[in-house]
C-alpha cells in the first residue's frame, strides 16, 4: 500500500489532469513540442489561459520547457503521460 504522502501526491496529480483545458494541452504536446502562441492558435485559447494551465502542469512535473532564443517550447516531460491518455481514450 502506498504511503499517505504518496497517496496525496497521486491524488494531486490526477486532480491536475481532471481539467479539460489541461487535457487538451497534454494531447497537443503529446504530438509535438510547441510554444505558447502555437498552443493558443491550435486550441483557440487566450495566452493567459494557456500560460496558467502550463504552469500548473509544470508544477506536477507533467510538462517542461526549453528556451530557444526568447521563445519557450513546452513538451511532455514523461511519455508515460501520453500513453496514459491514450489508455483513457481506449478505455472510454
Amino acid at each position: 500500500m502506498p504511503t499517505h504522502t504518496m497517496l496525496r501526491k497521486i491524488a494531486s496529480y490526477f486532480t491536475a489532469l481532471s481539467d479539460e483545458t489541461r487535457i487538451k494541452l497534454i494531447t497537443a504536446l503529446s504530438v509535438s513540442s510547441m510554444c505558447v502562441s502555437d498552443l493558443c492558435t491550435l486550441l483557440n485559447l487566450n495566452q493567459t489561459t494557456v500560460s496558467h494551465q502550463l504552469r500548473l502542469l509544470r508544477g506536477i512535473g507533467a510538462v517542461d520547457y526549453r528556451k530557444q532564443g526568447k521563445i519557450s517550447f513546452y513538451y511532455l516531460s514523461d511519455q508515460n503521460l501520453a500513453e496514459m491518455m491514450l489508455n483513457a481514450v481506449n478505455t472510454i
